[in-house]
């Protein structure tokens, strides 16, 4: 009821604690196995867990912010930078290679190519050695665009990885793989065991 008064009176959530706290979010342990977690392991996670959403949060006003500038939706953004990659790595692309990148039907395909094209974001013309395809390419003005704003803030990445040992990098990665793995699954399965690693402390 407190949390509740604070939360009505503006307060914000930061001022009662972080919201991947999993004593804030997972109180009964319906979801997640404590087991052979000592409070500093739980701790930790937390402080993990709000790592990740703050990193979350960062990335998707950055979204926001890119399809504002470049005045594009999501999936437009997504096969810009398909098309960008593709030809930094000289390789053409088809409709049908944007569309399974993209996960959209053919004909949905279709449209958000004539969107792009009209826009002056890409062109299509014949593939260079399947003539019954097309190759659709990023224009210049838009690729340097994209390259010397969304491009140069999503580069800053590199830096934070840069100064991680190699033994650090692959921790990294094998958490980020494993997390990605777990989060894979459907949402609809009601009345699952709580996840989570038994382990001695």
């Amino acid at each position: 009821m407190a949390q509740q008064e604070s939360a009505d009176s503006g307060t914000t959530p930061d001022a009662w604690g972080s919201l991947y706290d999993l004593d804030a979010s997972d109180p009964h342990g319906r979801l997640v196995e404590r087991a052979g977690l000592g409070d500093a392991d739980i701790a930790q996670i937390n402080r993990l867990m709000a790592a990740v959403g703050r990193l979350n949060d960062v990335e998707r006003a950055l979204a926001e912010q890119s399809q504002q500038y470049m005045r594009l939706n999501a999936t437009d953004m997504r096969a810009i930078h398909f098309l960008i990659v593709a030809e930094h790595r000289h390789e053409a692309v088809t409709p049908g290679a944007l569309a399974r990148h993209l996960g959209i039907a053919s004909a949905s395909t279709t449209k958000l190519l004539d969107r792009l094209e009209t826009g002056g974001h890409i062109t299509r013309a014949a593939h260079p050695t399947d003539r019954r395809s097309q190759a659709v390419r990023v224009t210049a003005r838009t690729h340097e665009a994209a390259m010397n704003t969304v491009g140069r803030v999503h580069s800053r990445r590199f830096g934070p990885a840069a100064e991680l040992t190699p033994e650090e990098r692959e921790v990294v990665i094998g958490f980020l793989d494993a997390t990605a793995a777990a989060l894979a699954g459907p949402v609809d399965e009601p009345n699952q065991a709580p996840t989570g690693r038994s382990r001695s402390v």
